[in-house]
């Protein structure tokens, strides 16, 4: 035997074959040992025995005991495994007379299974035989597998039923309803139908953005034609679903990967037309499996295309399609183009609805309506980086699983009372041990709590248990119901009257009846576990995923709002008018008012430094995301130059940096609830305002590599010193900033920013400078903070009021506003007090008063008893 005569499959089967008598120490290989491999999952042997009818895992137990039969040789000079028994050396032979029967030309695995039947006194072939196996049998088998073919190369074996092994036959899915509802899409589905019942070009290609539905309008198609509810031409047609990545993945060497191709165009043509080919991503068959000196699939598949060969479909994104298909233009004109467009908000809810069912029986869960309605327009409104129907799809589904989770989770109220029995037994257990009357007592005590605890305990478990009973009846019931409307279809499709009728007329709706039974006892209020899914559990996963908050106002969060300027007023003295107008803009947010198409607020902060401009920014930072971190912070003096601009939105393709993108883009991109500070906007190069003109119209920016960012959940606050020399000069002793001193802001804004750009800002607010009342309030609350700073030290401090009048006319400068107090207040208050600690002259447990004497102030510390809290 020539092993040059043998295919790669064989060649690797007596080399597995040589490992198994290895590592059982045996010296031959046996026939057992190489159909031990060959029966594994995924090789031709499998598939041929499989068709006829053998129990695969009775036949691998039949070798594994033929194997166990051999004798196993110890010994150091022993060679195991390097000789082939006398029957497999026979079986060899017997493939060589069938390889030259049947023109091949070189052995391949179907020729040993044939082989196997002529062997006599071999265990194997005897218990084929047993079987009702017969070599004409596994001629039969093989010749069907085959098609037509000889075994020409050494991967031949690739090349058999090429279509179902590297392909899925939709149409066949379909019949075994295997496939979901397709919901809408009747425009494109007849558009497909229309392209493949033309004479030529007769090959439509969906273009479409990710996640619209290309895939599901042939889905649609496959169900169409199992339906029959298609034109005659395409009556009794299959469509199958090439899958390209099976199809490269092992093609080792030049040529295999055009073989397997080949192989399967060939099984195409020879179907006469009745095979539709789909290929999705279609624009991997430009440049698939090219190397050096070959051709790649887009070049194999023209000659087939131009002739009318071959039926196919494709479909690819916008982006791909052009970068890809349009270059090869002889490709690109075979195909007709149906644009597959983003469904309505409409069209998505409808489409939900469809497959909500599917959804319920996966998940064993209630898909409310209003959950329906929600998945879609939040998903609309807050995820802008995907599309409808996919993110809406996937916002149904993820929050059904998390019902799921919640259904098989134990329930808050059982959780509570077990860890309370826990904690008690525990006690108990301790009590024990003690010997003295309060513990005797509490012990007693402790026995009777415990007893009630168990009970608890018992009675919630079993109304949980209850529950959860009742919940899995109704989801059984759902997929029993399920399963008898596939039935119906499936008597439908073999026109099995008989079947379909007493399904039709009886057994759907009883199980109809039965269902509607069960919802009714199903859910009250008082139910440990809830099997519902609602808006409100949709609306939580999109604040999850997003990070905007989107569900219902909970009473805590109303009330948090409602008291919003009071907290903005705490922290920014002073600034009436700017607290109230940033308040009411996240309130109207929050209400659901504002403008969807515009960000929740955008402000123009004019002032003197130091009067609260920034520090409002990060009050509302603060107060909405419990950090004045969470706000993106950009100093518009690191944009004076205009190429500096591009740093917003990510440098040009080419440049350095282009993968990083932008810093204003990508800090909203990945946190799209925020605010965003331009702090001294009037110091950015005039480019920066182009680029700010389209978030402040329609709440998005496009960044460098072609992403949409979208900007209408954030806050948008600029701040500028522009006329702060008019507001200080026109602002009378009482704060208030004179009518003129506005107007000649006002002029002065006209003449340093566009038209277009102030027309799109929401608000001027103008920040007066700040008063001799409001110099003293910023004083208390820097002694405030500093007293929080000196509590975890024990020490609380108290200023009286000639000292914080001292404070205040020695510390502020109008021109700098409230900056040069705080140092000041480090530097007078502070610095003693660090000393007087150090020097260990303030005891813990004390309260330090700061007063005034002889213009100066003093530090006096009063030590409290230990019995008060200070």
């Amino acid at each position: 035997m020539n092993p040059d005569n043998l295919t790669e499959a064989v060649t690797q089967a007596i080399s597995q074959a040589q490992q198994i008598a290895t590592t059982r120490k045996q010296q031959n290989i046996t026939v057992a040992h190489l159909f031990k491999f060959l029966v594994q999952p995924g090789e031709l042997a499998r598939e041929i025995y499989s068709q006829l009818g053998l129990n695969l895992t009775d036949l691998n137990t039949e070798l594994d005991n033929e194997i166990d039969a051999i004798a196993t040789v110890e010994g150091s000079n022993v060679n195991y495994g390097q000789s082939l028994s006398s029957n497999l050396y026979e079986l060899l032979q017997d493939a060589e007379q069938i390889k030259n029967e049947f023109g091949d030309s070189f052995i391949a695995v179907d020729t040993l299974t044939i082989a196997v039947m002529q062997l006599h006194g071999d265990k194997f072939s005897d218990y084929l035989a047993a079987q009702g196996i017969t070599e004409q049998k596994v001629r039969n088998v093989v010749e069907k597998i085959r098609g037509g073919q000889k075994v020409t190369t050494k991967n031949q074996e690739d090349s058999y039923q090429s279509l179902e092994k590297y392909g899925t036959d939709l149409v066949q899915a379909a019949r075994d309803n295997k496939l979901g509802p397709i919901i809408g899409r009747d425009e494109e589905i007849l558009d497909v139908i229309r392209i493949l019942s033309r004479k030529t070009k007769n090959n439509p290609v969906l273009i479409g953005a990710p996640g619209v539905g290309k895939t599901a309008v042939v889905e649609g198609l496959a169900l169409r034609i199992a339906s029959g509810d298609v034109p005659e031409n395409l009556k009794d047609k299959t469509i199958f679903q090439l899958d390209m990545g099976s199809l490269i993945a092992g093609a080792k060497y030049r040529g295999e990967f055009e073989e397997r191709l080949q192989a399967v165009l060939k099984e195409v043509k020879k179907a006469e037309g009745q095979i539709i080919m789909f290929i999705d991503e279609i624009h991997n068959i430009v440049g698939a499996g090219k190397a050096e000196g070959s051709m790649d699939a887009g070049n194999i598949l023209k000659p087939m295309l131009a002739r009318g060969e071959l039926h196919l479909i494709g479909a690819t994104t916008i982006d791909e399609y052009r970068k890809y298909m349009e270059k090869d233009k002889a490709l690109e004109r075979r195909f007709q183009r149906v644009m597959v467009h983003e469904p309505s908000v409409e069209d998505t809810i409808t489409i939900l609805r469809g497959l909500s069912e599917g959804l319920e029986i996966h998940h064993g869960v209630r898909i409310h309506d209003n959950a329906l309605v929600a998945a879609a327009k939040l998903s609309d409104r807050y995820i802008t980086d995907r599309n409808l129907p996919d993110k809406a799809i996937d916002l149904v589904d993820e929050a059904s699983a998390e019902i799921r989770v919640e259904m098989n989770s134990s329930p808050t109220e059982l959780d509570q009372a077990r860890r309370q029995l826990m904690r008690q037994e525990v006690e108990e257990a301790a009590l024990k041990e003690e010997t003295d009357e309060a513990s005797k007592k509490r012990l007693q005590e402790l026995q009777g709590e415990l007893a009630n605890t168990k009970e608890k305990v018992n009675a919630l478990n079993a109304r949980w248990k209850q529950e959860k009973d009742a919940i899995k009846k109704i989801s059984d019931k759902k997929k029993q119901l399920d399963q008898a409307k596939n039935d119906l279809k499936q008597a439908e499709n073999t026109y099995d009257l008989n079947k379909a009728a007493v399904l039709q007329h009886g057994t759907i709706p009883q199980l109809e009846t039965e269902l509607k039974q069960l919802e009714q006892n199903d859910q009250h209020a008082d139910w440990l576990v809830s099997e519902s899914v609602t808006a409100n559990e949709i609306a939580s996963v999109v604040s999850r995923e997003t990070g905007i908050p989107v569900t219902k106002l909970v009473e805590g969060e109303r009330k948090k709002l409602l008291h919003l300027a009071d907290n903005l007023h705490k922290r920014v003295i002073g600034q009436d008018t700017a607290v109230t107008a940033v308040a009411d803009a996240v309130i109207r947010s929050r209400a659901g008012l504002q403008d969807p198409s515009r960000p929740l607020g955008s402000f123009l902060f004019l002032g003197p430094t130091g009067v609260g401009k920034t520090e409002l920014a990060k009050a509302l930072a603060e107060d909405l995301f419990d950090s004045e971190n969470h706000m993106v912070r950009i100093d518009m003096s690191e944009y004076m130059e205009k190429e500096s601009v591009s740093r917003l939105v990510g440098a040009a393709p080419g440049y350095v940096g282009y993968e990083e993108g932008g810093q204003l883009t990508e800090a909203v991109r990945r946190n799209p609830y925020t605010i965003v500070l331009f702090d001294e906007i009037e110091k950015a190069h005039p480019d920066v305002f182009n680029i700010l003109l389209q978030v402040l119209d329609d709440g998005r920016l496009t960044d460098s590599q072609g992403r949409t960012i979208d900007f209408k959940n954030t806050i948008l606050i600029m701040t500028s010193n522009l006329g702060s020399d008019i507001l200080l000069d026109g602002t009378d002793e009482n704060g208030v900033i004179s009518d003129q001193a506005k107007q000649r802001v006002d002029q002065l804004l006209k003449t340093s920013f566009k038209p277009e750009f102030l027309n799109r800002i929401d608000d001027v607010i103008m920040f007066k400078p700040l008063s001799r009342d409001d110099i003293e309030k910023i004083v208390q609350k820097l002694i405030d903070q500093l007293s929080q700073r000196t509590k975890a030290q024990d020490i609380k401090l108290s200023i009286s009021a000639e000292a914080k009048s001292w404070i205040a006319d020695n510390g502020y400068e109008p021109q700098y506003g409230a900056r040069p107090l705080q140092r000041y207040v480090t530097n007078v208050v502070e610095t003693p007090l660090a000393k007087m600690i150090v020097a260990d002259e303030i005891k813990p447990h004390s309260i330090v008063h700061i007063n005034l004497a002889d213009n100066q102030l003093t530090f006096v510390p009063e030590r409290v008893p230990e019995t008060q809290t200070i």
